[in-house]
């Protein structure tokens, strides 16, 4: 009976653990991370503009795009599986920009559970135990010849 009790405590307590599961919304650094050699392995080459930095003028613009990218964080520091996803969001809008004809991915901002974050230099991400997430929005344009 006692073993029994003891198996029965035991699983409540491991499952118990997901409940108190931390989910922090945490910010990094954009530019050493787009200057690592894990970011020029994965990147295109489609210039990137963050929050209102500016860039030259456009001839066309797609408005509004979004993308959401998550990542297993288990066995990894939250800034590498954050990095990870980040670098995966960015992909994502640097492919459908060569796919649309466009040049640049401008106006980047974290929209982490619909609250826009607006930086130059920061990112958010969503942090847990299992898993890290990254959402941003951004435009893409056609720059005038």
């Amino acid at each position: 009976m006692n073993k029994l009790l003891i198996i029965t405590i035991t699983t409540g307590v491991l499952l118990s653990n997901s409940v108190w599961a931390k989910d922090e919304i945490l910010k990094f650094e954009i530019t050493p991370l787009l200057q690592s050699s894990k970011a020029k392995e994965v990147l295109y080459d489609v210039p990137l503009y963050f929050a209102d930095q500016a860039y030259a003028k456009t001839d066309r613009k797609l408005k509004g795009m979004t993308t959401s990218q998550k990542t297993n964080a288990f066995n990894k520091s939250a800034q590498e599986a954050c990095e990870w996803a980040f670098l995966s969001a960015i992909k994502v809008f640097q492919l459908k920009a060569q796919r649309e004809g466009m040049d640049a991915v401008v106006n980047i901002t974290s929209n982490y559970k619909h609250h826009e974050f607006s930086s130059t230099t920061e990112f958010e991400c969503g942090s847990g135990n299992i898993i890290a997430g990254v959402a941003l929005k951004a435009d893409l344009v056609k720059f005038s010849n």
